[in-house]
């Protein structure tokens, strides 16, 4: 997916607010205080998350701490040997699955732009067949909200945004990404928010592998023709950051399959990455980051949230970034489990852990990331953020 070493533009010189012809506009709501809670996200937390390994691929030297280097080689696994190719082999012993056996060593030059533009919808997430036991609160489908490209440059438009690539045992996959404020690291966030499903298995599995993200793919929106001979820069014009750590929910890692299942509610993830090339922070780089909303706001209390991504299967590509905005209403997959996000949007596969924004005091907010949807794609659902995906958050500004 990339070629050589794809070399990467500086910031332009001043911060990219979320334009006014972007996010903002196309999502200019009205904040109003939560309505009932019958369709709030669970207060409870969802017990201690999962994260990766500390340092794990921290940088192109891509040196481990000690223990957990002699933890992958108890293992059989020589780190040498993993970025030589040893991570391709998916064996059930091989497949690293406890929070603390993540390892993702930077690979320089493994993502060229041809290996990105090959990548696959992780299509197995994009269904909602565990929909059919709903027995809580659920509102009507929402009619299909035709997706729309965002307007290019990206990085004008929708800065935050960008695709996550990643290994999985049935070959390269691509998901959609947010860079989030850090509050311990104000203005240097190197946050990115996603979907479980994007960075682990769930119970069948374990961590994915070689996962990174680029910031404002495709930046100007090029056709695959065009991008026959285009630079490495117009495929990623901030470089590519490689996640050294990583965090889900437990709920997910133990609950997740195919088609969300008792998972999906909790559907979401957070990567700590650093840019394979330079030292700057991705907030910096990119020039912006969103606040992530906790609140779970009631759906009767928002006019409207919009989801964007790269969606990637038929009749999609996965090179240009879309959007789609409409009214939220309620999918419960279960009563015992928080109630969904739903809204009407014909983005299909790829578009998984794009972030849903929404607009608050005039800020534009992630509120969701986009988790499952129908084999029609008319439709997608995201989780509801509450304590336990702020303790997910929380840990990872912590390390």
């Amino acid at each position: 997916m990339r070629s050589t070493r794809a070399p990467f533009a500086r910031s332009r010189g001043r911060r990219v607010a979320l334009a006014a012809t972007g996010l903002a506009a196309t999502l200019a709501l009205t904040a109003t205080a939560c309505g009932p809670s019958d369709d709030k996200a669970s207060d409870k937390p969802d017990g201690t998350t999962s994260q990766g390994s500390d340092g794990a691929g921290s940088g192109s030297d891509s040196k481990l701490p000690g223990a957990l280097a002699d933890k992958l080689k108890e293992r059989g696994i020589d780190l040498d040997d993993w970025k030589d190719g040893a991570w391709k082999r998916w064996k059930k012993e091989d497949w690293l699955r406890e929070a603390k056996d993540f390892a993702n060593p930077v690979i320089e030059g493994l993502w060229k732009p041809e290996r990105m533009k090959k990548a696959k919808d992780p299509n197995k997430t994009i269904a909602a067949k565990d929909a059919a036991a709903d027995q809580g609160a659920t509102d009507p489908e929402p009619a299909p909200v035709q997706a729309k490209p965002e307007k290019s440059p990206y990085h004008e438009n929708a800065a935050p945004v960008g695709k996550i690539f990643f290994d999985a045992p049935k070959g390269s996959m691509v998901c959609s990404g947010t860079v989030v404020k850090d509050p311990r690291n104000p203005g240097k966030s190197n946050l990115v928010w996603t979907a479980g499903h994007c960075v682990h298995a769930g119970k069948d599995g374990g961590w994915y592998r070689n996962i990174a993200f680029v910031p404002s793919y495709n930046d100007l929106g090029k056709s695959e023709a065009a991008l026959r001979n285009a630079a490495p820069q117009e495929i990623a014009p901030y470089g590519q950051y490689w996640a050294d750590w990583v965090s889900t929910s437990n709920e997910w890692i133990n609950g997740g399959g195919p088609t969300g299942g008792s998972g999906a509610t909790y559907d979401y993830a957070v990567l700590h990455v650093k840019p394979e090339q330079g030292g700057k922070s991705l907030e910096e780089t990119v020039g912006n980051a969103l606040d992530v909303d906790f609140s779970a706001p009631s759906t009767r209390s928002v006019s409207s949230m919009g989801a964007w991504g790269y969606p990637a299967a038929p009749p999609y590509d996965g090179l240009i970034m879309h959007r789609c905005v409409d009214k939220p209403g309620r999918l419960s997959l279960s009563p015992s489990l928080p109630t969904m996000y739903r809204i009407g949007c014909t983005m299909t596969g790829g578009s998984s852990g794009g972030g849903w924004f929404r607009v608050v005091g005039g800020k534009t907010k992630l509120v969701s990331n986009t988790s499952i949807g129908p084999a029609e794609n008319t439709w997608l659902a995201g989780p509801q953020l509450g304590r336990g995906a702020q303790q997910v958050y929380d840990m990872m500004s912590k390390k």
